[in-house]
């Protein structure tokens, strides 16, 4: 089919700059951008190893991680476990890993590890010896593993199945998938929501957690029993829970876990519920029943006696920050230990000697590692710059993994002076490279209160001369920006093709207090937008290295939302803007996103409040728009669903204004493919390489 262009775009395109004919083309495949000498390329930063997943032995001495590589023909991430010895030496690849191999969980006494993969068919779990050898498969059953835990008794394993839960054998589910296959008709009928999460629509199957008991040589041995009989309710969540929602006792014999256990109004809260169930059978007990909020990441301490989790204050309210509570371990008695910490603890375990609590939390653009006192509930802050994640803590020792603007994840252990990297991954790579720093800024933004950003030079920066800018937009809304390594949104991307980099933490971002992110309700689309107009106007001030005239706004999600508000209500300093997976029709998008309780960012449904979603709705400004727009999506987008981009380019060809749509087919809400990813950052600086250019 041929389609012709009209006048008026024709016009409007010759006016600025020629649309070849090539850029109306689907992209070639594989193509590759050079970055500046000393500059990181799309191409480097997708085949970068990925690390993560740290889990100490029981001794403290071995540290056994995963690692995910690229497999650049095979256009896919490859997953591979390591072993790096907590005192010191060369980290090395486990000979198992061949066929993949992820999450790898010691053995009780240490002398063996289990880890996933699919490698038969399937995801099971296997059992390789200490060295890694060599594997035998634990599990052989006609469904996916989604998760699991090694009992610290040593006798099963706890696992996440997906199952029909009128089913009574994993055979029968498999049968009812089989035969949904066969079959001619596709027509599917649904009774309730959610339909459809992140990039698949439901099939009916539950995430169930599974008891399977272990013998004398650590295999699996007579049928997994459902400890969630019965109930219609995930753990781990769906789409994108993992392990962290349950835990098992000491002694092995309970599990405590965490799910939205009322099927009717699932799709419309975030409300969850903590239970207990004992592994040897028996009636599951509600532990946190009062809390019309979520409850989530139980932790036993070590010596059983304690459990811990986090608390959500306020039902269904984005950016919450959860307490960290404290009970017996049965979920008596339970208190508060931390009131008045300003700060949204994300995750939750135990240092070794019980003493403490470890967690995660976004702070003033870090996202640090904080130690809680378990009886003071005081608050000490362990690190400083960087991301932290996957934080264990056994025999006095603790791990954790830490990426940051200036280099990709790799495992540590220690904090302050006695810190110390314990991998090498990525080294020879980061050292053939001169990436600038990000140099931190504050502004009184919004109603006089300060927000901080980060500007950084291009690569190869020279005093004196000037160069055009990227303003990057952060999505969520409440996924703030924090000094680490991105796989998708890097600033050091843009720095490398030239570009000085603009980023703020914009009202609404965790990480200053709660009062800040509860900025953000029903504002989605004013106090966030003077803080980026006063943080641009703040940056270009101090940094006079930065060409306004040659600037470009780039956003994703909510970014990609905030630039078709710029668009139409800021269009003036910027040469082109960049959409990706953004918002056009925030009423639309609202009543058929996969998260049913995401109105509450606006104070509740469209019918009840149109006036405020019409007023920060930006399809409906699109009549002032002017500036070119580069628009990508992907089509398996259930977040915000593709008709959101199309509209956005459908509004921008009939106004005649320059546009271009990349559609990415087999692609969600994120970008995850290596090709992909980078034919689709190509597009990228392909297009604000050609709006930025220098006026002839």
């Amino acid at each position: 089919m041929k389609f012709s262009i009209s006048t008026a775009v024709l016009a409007v395109a010759l006016s600025t700059a020629p649309m070849t004919a090539s850029a109306q083309q689907a992209s070639p495949p594989g193509a590759a951008v050079a970055a500046l000498p000393g500059g990181l390329s799309m191409r480097a930063l997708a085949m970068m190893d990925r690390v993560s997943d740290p889990r100490l032995s029981p001794d403290g001495r071995r540290v056994l991680y995963s690692v995910r590589s690229t497999d650049w023909d095979g256009n896919r991430g490859v997953s591979a476990l390591w072993v790096a010895d907590v005192s010191g030496g060369e980290p090395r690849k486990l000979a198992v890993s061949t066929g993949g191999a992820s999450t790898g969980r010691w053995a009780v006494d240490g002398q063996a590890i289990y880890f996933l993969s699919a490698r038969g068919g399937s995801n099971q779990v296997w059992r390789a010896d200490v060295e890694g050898n060599a594997a035998v498969q634990v599990t052989t059953y006609p469904v996916d593993i989604i998760a699991f835990k090694v009992s610290p008794d040593g006798r099963n394993l706890i696992l996440s199945l997906p199952i029909f839960i009128d089913c009574d054998t994993l055979q029968c589910t498999k049968d009812r998938i089989d035969a949904d296959n066969r079959s001619p008709s596709t027509v599917t009928g649904y009774d309730r929501m959610p339909l459809r999460q992140f990039d698949h629509w439901n099939d009916g199957r539950r995430q169930h957690l599974f008891v399977q008991p272990l013998n004398g040589s650590g295999l699996a041995e007579g049928t997994p029993r459902d400890l969630m009989a019965g109930i219609d309710a995930d753990t781990p969540s769906q789409p994108q829970g993992d392990e962290g929602e349950f835990a098992i006792s000491p002694d092995g014999r309970n599990v405590v876990y965490s799910t939205q256990s009322t099927p009717s109004v699932e799709a419309f809260t975030n409300d969850t519920n903590l239970y207990s169930v004992s592994v040897a059978g028996g009636a599951t007990e509600i532990l946190s029943g009062v809390n019309e909020a979520p409850d989530f990441a139980p932790a036993f301490s070590p010596d059983g006696r304690r459990l811990a989790w986090l608390a959500g204050r306020r039902e269904n309210v984005g950016g919450d920050q959860a307490r960290v509570m404290l009970a017996e371990a049965d979920g008596s008695n339970p208190r508060v230990l931390v009131e008045d910490w300003d700060r949204g603890p994300g995750s939750l375990s135990w240092s070794s000697d019980g003493r403490s609590l470890l967690t995660t939390a976004s702070d003033d653009g870090q996202n640090r590692l904080f130690r809680i006192d378990a009886r003071s509930g005081e608050i000490t802050p362990l690190t400083g710059r960087g991301a932290i994640s996957g934080v264990e803590s056994r025999a006095g020792v603790l791990v954790y993994a830490r990426d940051g603007f200036d280099a990709p994840t790799q495992i540590m252990t220690g904090v302050g002076d006695d810190a110390r990297t314990l991998t090498t991954h990525n080294v020879e790579a980061m050292a053939a490279l001169d990436l600038p720093e990000g140099e931190a800024f504050t502004f009184a933004g919004w109603n006089g209160e300060d927000v901080s950003g980060w500007v950084f030079k291009p690569v190869g920066y020279v005093e004196g001369r000037t160069y055009p800018a990227v303003y990057l937009i952060h999505g969520g809304p409440k996924s703030p920006w924090t000094e680490s390594w991105s796989y998708r949104w890097n600033p050091q991307i843009y720095t490398s093709a030239g570009y000085a980099v603009v980023m703020v933490n914009f009202h609404g971002s965790p990480g200053y207090g709660q009062a800040f992110t509860d900025a953000i309700n029903d504002h989605w689309g004013d106090r966030p937008l003077e803080d980026l107009q006063k943080g641009w106007a703040a940056a270009l001030s101090a940094n006079s290295f930065i060409d306004g005239d040659r600037a470009c706004a780039l956003g994703a999600s909510y970014g990609g939302y905030m630039v078709n508000l710029i668009a139409g209500k800021w269009n003036g300093p910027w040469r082109c803007l960049v959409n990706h997976a953004g918002v056009f029709d925030v009423p639309q998008l609202m009543n058929a996103m996969d998260l049913g309780n995401f109105i509450w960012e606006f104070g509740g449904p469209s019918w009840e409040r149109m006036d405020l979603y019409r007023e920060f709705s930006p399809g409906d400004f699109a009549g002032d728009w002017t500036k070119p727009m580069l628009v990508l999506h992907g089509s398996r987008d259930f977040r915000v669903p593709i008709d959101q981009g199309l509209a956005t380019f459908s509004a921008l060809q009939r106004q005649g204004i320059p546009s271009r749509f990349v559609q990415i087919p087999d692609e969600n809400h994120w970008v995850l493919k290596p090709r992909n990813y980078v034919d689709w950052q190509r597009e990228i600086l392909d297009w604000t390489a050609r709006w930025t250019a220098p006026t002839p």
